[in-house]
Parts: structure tokens; sequence; C-alpha cells
């Protein structure tokens, strides 16, 4: 473990250096413009997508961002794998007669999942129940016919006990058909199909269930990512519009070029920057055997990133659209706040119920909202609590209000870039747009 930690520092530090003497190369030879091949297909969009994206990607501020997302995305996947690389054996009292079978197909099924056993004798029930409520039991089999936990274990728990309780009521479950059958031809039949035993709690469950730690990652990353990304388009229209430079832009090709070809740009670069977290996740994940991404972490994952697309798609041309009412620094804040605010309240609501594991009503209507979806969806994706014609409906309904707001944005962007000498108030925007 400690060896995959020092070469994926090494792989860092190589990139790095990498970096850095391409810059010093770069700068010390003539610069060329260049081109990317979207712009051939694209046209005069293309080329102004093309001019982003060179612009974002070269800023320090994109490089040193990027790596520290992708150092804080190995801190959480490498550091619970080094704290956990020895796990504790399972400790499961047992009361009544259990033949060294049985205790050996334990064994096996700790095994199964990454663990050891450990058994403990006890003298009745209720004192292996006191035990358990104690702590000091994980699972308590009783006459090797019944399995009980303190806690309930939800359909979504990957840790290991929930493993080994699983494993072992599979196992018990079957030695138990062993032991009543004959081996004959139909009882043989009968054994194959053996469910496993049932685990009961000693307290009551609820209908709430943990979400998985992707999902909180993912929905931290998502919320970074739209505020940081969206208010790039939001100042980077604003800086062309009071440097005059838009006029001349204009002169050359359509509001709506320009617009789409920067919407554009952006959005590739924070598609790009996406799917370089979600691939180094997925590959370090793998590498240092972490159960981060284990069970539906990575639909999890996927469902995230189509969000955070989507999400960006319906906010960029609000921001952009904001950005042609504004002409200096001072007057950015204003528009932006109001723009912030369904940001914040989709990401608290969803972090709330990532935290509780609660898929509420408001949880489950801020899904079909697309200000609001893209923070809410992948949540209830964590929680199992949507299905996929539920998600495919959530997506439509995003896709057709960007269409209508891009509309409604392009019209404002064409009539407010060119105003100078004050802000455009957005009644006036509104009232021009319509």
């Amino acid at each position: 473990m400690t060896g995959v930690v020092v070469l994926i520092a090494l792989a860092l530090i190589g990139a790095v250096r990498v970096v850095l003497r391409t810059r010093r190369r770069r700068d010390a030879s003539p610069r060329q413009p260049t081109t990317l091949p979207a712009a051939s297909w694209l046209g005069d969009a293309g080329l102004v997508a093309s001019r982003e994206i060179r612009e974002r990607v070269r800023g320090r501020i994109f490089r040193v961002g990027t790596l520290l997302i992708l150092a804080v995305v190995a801190g959480a996947i490498v550091i619970p794998t080094l704290i956990h690389s020895t796990p504790q054996p399972e400790r499961v009292g047992v009361v009544g007669a259990l033949p060294a079978a049985l205790r050996s197909t334990m064994a096996t099924a700790a095994k199964s999942v990454g663990t050891t056993v450990h058994i403990v004798d006890e003298h009745d029930a209720a004192a292996a129940r006191a035990q358990l409520r104690s702590g000091r039991l994980d699972l308590v089999v009783v006459d090797g016919t019944v399995l009980v936990v303190n806690q309930p274990i939800s359909s979504t728990d990957t840790s290991t006990t929930a493993q080994f309780v699983a494993a072992t009521a599979r196992s018990l479950g079957v030695a138990r058909a062993l032991a009543d059958a004959h081996l004959s031809p139909a009882q043989s039949s009968a054994l194959a199909q053996a469910r496993p035993l049932p685990v009961h709690s000693l307290q009551a469950g609820n209908a709430k269930s943990k979400v998985n730690t992707t999902a909180v990652v993912g929905l931290i990353l998502t919320f970074l990512m739209l505020t940081q990304y969206n208010t790039w388009i939001l100042m980077g229209v604003m800086e062309e519009k009071s440097s005059r430079v838009i006029e001349v832009l204009l002169a050359a090709i359509r509001p709506i070029q320009l617009l789409s070809g920067k919407v554009l740009g952006i959005g590739l670069v924070a598609f790009g920057q996406a799917a370089l977290v979600v691939a180094v996740a997925l590959v370090l994940g793998a590498a240092v055997g972490s159960d981060l991404l284990h069970g539906s972490a990575p639909l999890v994952l996927v469902s995230t990133l189509v969000w955070l697309v989507l999400g960006y798609a319906f906010y960029c041309w609000v921001y952009a659209a904001a950005g042609s009412m504004a002409e200096r620094q001072d007057q950015v804040q204003s528009l932006a706040l109001p723009l912030t605010l369904p940001i914040l309240f989709g990401y608290v609501a969803a972090i709330t119920a990532a935290s509780t594991g609660d898929a509420s009503t408001l949880l489950k209507v801020l899904g079909y909202l697309p200000p609001t979806a893209p923070f809410a969806m992948p949540v209830l994706v964590g929680l199992s609590a949507v299905t996929w014609w539920q998600f495919m409906a959530s997506a439509a309904i995003s896709v057709v209000c960007t269409v209508g707001v891009a509309r409604v944005a392009t019209s404002v962007y064409r009539r407010a870039i060119l105003r100078t000498g004050r802000r455009v108030r957005l009644r006036e925007a509104f009232a021009r747009a319509g």
C-alpha cells in the first residue's frame, strides 16, 4: 500500500515538472495561435470556443485548482484505505450448539469479504444480547438457526460487517438445508435455491439509509465547479463589454455565435476537468482497493457527471445574460447574488438529505426542477430513491427548460451587450426580450 502511495506522489511530481518545463519552452519561443479541431465544423462559434479553451486551460488558476481537486479526491480515497488497511475481526457470539463444520463455514464467509472472525461462546441469549448492545459483539448466532444484530442493516450498506452478516446468513442457510436434505435429486434442487436465514434486530428499523460517501463528495465538487465556471462566464462577458472588445467581435460574428462559442468552450473545459477527476478516482480506487467506489458508487459518479453537464447547460446561459447587463466589477455582485440563491438552496437541501439519509418529499420535488436537480438527483440516486425512468424524466425536463432559457438569454444578451454608460435594468432587459 505504501508503495502505491509513493508511486502516485512521484507521478504527480513528474506531471508538475513536465507542465513547468513545457511552459518555459512555450514562453521562450514565439507563441503561435492554435485552433482546435472543433473550429473546423463549428465555424465562427468553434473559433470562439477554441479561444476560450486556450485561455482557461493556460490560466494558473485552472491548473492549480485542478491539482488541488485531484489531491483532495486522492486523499479521500487513499487515506481511509490506509486507516482501515488491517480490518478488525468480526466478533460473533454463539448461543447453543454450533458444530465445528458451521464454525468453519463462518470463517470461510469472513474470508470471502476480506476479514476474519472471532467466535465467543455465550451462556444464554440474554447475555449475548447485552454484549451486542454494548458493542462488544457484531453478530449473535442462536442455535445455528437465528442471526441477531444490534442495528438494522440496510440494502445500501457496504461495510465489512454488513457483507459478513449477509455471507454468514447465506452460508448457514445452505448448511441448514444440507442437514435437512437426504441428497435426493429433488432435494438437491431445493438445496441449490436455499434462501439466507433471516436477520433480526434488537431495535426497530426506519426508512432512512446512509447515502454513499461518493454522493457527498460529488455533491461538493458539483457545487464548486458550477459556481466557478458560471462565474467565469459572467466575468468574461462583463470584461468584454467594459473593455469595448465586444464591439470588435460583433463586427465579425453574430451575437448568437459569440455567446454559443463562449459557453461551449468553458463547458468543454468544465467537462474535461470533471471527467479527469472521475477517471482518477476510478483508477486510484481500483489501484488501492478502496471500498469508497464499491456498490452503487460508480452509478453515483456517472449520475453526478451527467448532472454537472446538465446543470452547467442550464445556468451558463443565465450567467451570460447577466454579464451582458453589467459594465463594472461592482455591478457583478448585485447580479450574481440572485443567480446563486437557487444553487445554494439546492446544495443545502441535498447535503442535508445526504447527511441524514432521508429522501424527503422536498428533495424529490427539487429533483425535477432544473435549477436544483443537479444537486438533488445524484443524492436520490445514492439513496436508491429514484428509478431509471424518473431519472430520465428529470433529465428531459432539464433539457427542455434549458432550450427555453437559452432563447431568452440570447435575446437579452443581443440587446444589452452594446448598451454602455449604465447597468441595464432587469425589467428593461426582459421587456426588450419579450
